[in-house]
């Protein structure tokens, strides 16, 4: 079994139920089902075949899922990339990706104009209207690169709903997932079919998911978080999709009103909108049977506000792109911690290793392992980074934890240096060589520091050559390098930066210095 066949059984199973709601339009299972099928039929006659790489950048649409399981049904390797990507963080992912074929919304046309010399291995790029009335291909004629250029309706036009793909093997790659490394540059996180379906299906169960649910799918769909548990388990479960292009608080509290939504996923941060939202109304949330969080630690005392104010349970739970992501979830069934990071899910173990390698006592703070069939293949084109990772069949997280007598799991400290902004990852080393490729500067150091609204902000600590250089200078440069989440909050200037006896830069240093200011 895997996403596809389990799908299509949804698709018999309930044909006639809406498989999701986006913008006033309805689709049942079956007309979800043949728009994939016929997705992955024109594919196959623009000669798109298994193995290949199809990157998809879009976000929250039915586009988006015709895409996804279109290709896989196919047999083709999904690499979901940010749409708000900068030419050249999108530009690296294509490369190095392999991609042969890309589908995203007209409105990258431009940018596909000026970028696609330099992507030689890419074949296709199929563009989705933005409108009913949108013509791609009038805005394509003329075009140095229009013979590469097609529109995602004619493509589906042009398939077959008779197509029947090819025979799909558990270990099959079937997304890569780009996530920030630590040396700079993204890693691919491969996940095979067998990952990501056992990910969904027992994530599905372990929520108790089933076919009367209404799941708000606002999450970014191109992130894990959403892919899996605001996705692909509801849709295995026979649930109903309300497909939301983005976060708005007033918009939630409508949308779940109105569908009488049972089930809500979010990071912390769209949890806190919605607490200090000043026409929340707990009567536009009672449908609510349960609310999801992850993508960063949730604040105790948000948690226990939203519940009190709204009266539903949220299950803080814990994963990363690796793991396809979800490895443990605060239980259902039984009293949940929080500040927990909850228990191990269905058929995934967690651990506390210390730097030995050795399981540590109850209690005692270690690193958190993973095992199980959602642990990812390893990553793309980087065997030695894969070694480092997977150890013995252990998946080694880099965060800090610690577990309780009862098997629930606690973050202790999140990864080393890593900064989450509203739920994603940034990693300082990626934002310090956009930086230090400025011709003025000398030195940088970059670190997550405390924001009310996103959980934490980047900042920046420069050393310039050039007493001359502003703020506003150096922000117009990351602008034109950074996704628009990575780019520094503030920027300051200092003379030197603290180092060591060996040379390196004393993170600590810089942050009791933030505290020291903030104080």
């Amino acid at each position: 079994m895997n996403l596809l066949s389990k799908f299509e059984e949804s698709a018999k199973n309930f044909a006639a139920k809406p498989a999701y709601y986006f913008m006033n339009q309805i689709c049942t299972y079956a007309e979800l089902d043949g728009a994939i099928t016929k997705f992955a039929s024109g594919l196959e006659k623009l000669g798109v075949k298994k193995g290949d790489h199809i990157a998809i950048l879009l976000g929250n649409s039915p586009h988006f899922v015709i895409s996804l399981y279109g290709a896989l049904r196919l047999g083709a390797t999904v690499i979901p990339v940010n749409p708000i990507y900068t030419a050249d963080e999108i530009g690296y992912i294509l490369n190095n990706g392999d991609v042969k074929a890309v589908i995203g919304l007209d409105l990258a046309i431009p940018l596909v104009e000026k970028i696609h010399t330099s992507l030689p291995k890419v074949e296709h790029y199929i563009f989705c209207e933005t409108a009913p009335n949108s013509n791609v291909e009038s805005k394509i004629e003329n075009l140095s690169c229009s013979p590469k250029m097609k529109s995602f309706s004619l493509v589906i036009a042009a398939g077959d709903l008779t197509f029947k793909g090819p025979e799909l093997q558990d270990d099959d790659t079937a997304v890569i997932l780009y996530t920030s490394g630590t040396t700079g540059q993204p890693k691919g996180a491969m996940l095979t079919h067998r990952n990501l379906y056992s990910n969904a299906k027992d994530v599905s169960e372990y929520l108790k998911m089933n076919s009367d649910d209404k799941v708000v799918t606002v999450l970014p769909m191109f992130h894990v978080f959403c892919l899996t548990v605001a996705l692909n388990a509801p849709l295995l479960s026979g649930a109903t999709l309300l497909i939301t292009p983005k976060f708005s608080p007033k918009e939630i509290f409508g949308l779940v009103k109105e569908n009488r939504a049972t089930v809500f996923a979010g990071v912390p941060t769209m949890y806190n909108f919605l607490l200090q939202y000043p026409d929340g109304n707990p009567e536009d949330l009672k449908s609510l049977r349960l609310c999801i969080s992850g993508g960063a630690s949730l604040p105790v005392a948000l948690l226990k506000n939203f519940e009190q104010k709204f009266t539903v349970v949220i299950s803080e739970g814990y994963g990363l792109s690796e793991a396809s992501p979800v490895t443990c979830f605060n239980p259902l069934d039984r009293p949940r911690k929080p500040g927990s990071i909850g228990t191990s899910i269905l058929h995934v173990e967690n651990k506390i290793f210390n730097e030995l390698g050795e399981e540590v006592s109850i209690g005692e703070v270690g690193e958190l392992v993973v095992r199980g069939p959602n642990v990812m293949k390893g990553y793309y084109k980087m065997p030695e980074e894969t070694i480092t990772t997977i150890r013995n069949g252990w998946l080694h997280t880099g965060d800090l934890a610690k577990m309780d007598e009862d098997g629930y799991f606690y973050i202790v400290d999140r990864k080393k240096d890593l900064i989450l902004v509203g739920g994603y990852n940034v990693y300082p080393r990626e934002v310090e060589e956009v930086i230090y490729n400025h011709p003025d500067v000398v030195e940088v150091a970059v670190l997550g520091v405390p924001d009310l609204d996103l959980g934490e902000a980047v900042k920046a600590f420069v050393v310039s050559r050039d007493p001359e250089l502003t703020t506003e200078q150096l922000l117009d440069y990351c602008k034109e390098h950074l996704a628009k989440y990575k780019i520094p909050s503030s920027i300051e200037f200092i003379d030197e930066l603290p180092k060591n006896t060996t040379g390196k830069i004393l993170r600590r240093a810089l942050k009791t210095q933030v505290v020291e200011t903030r104080n």
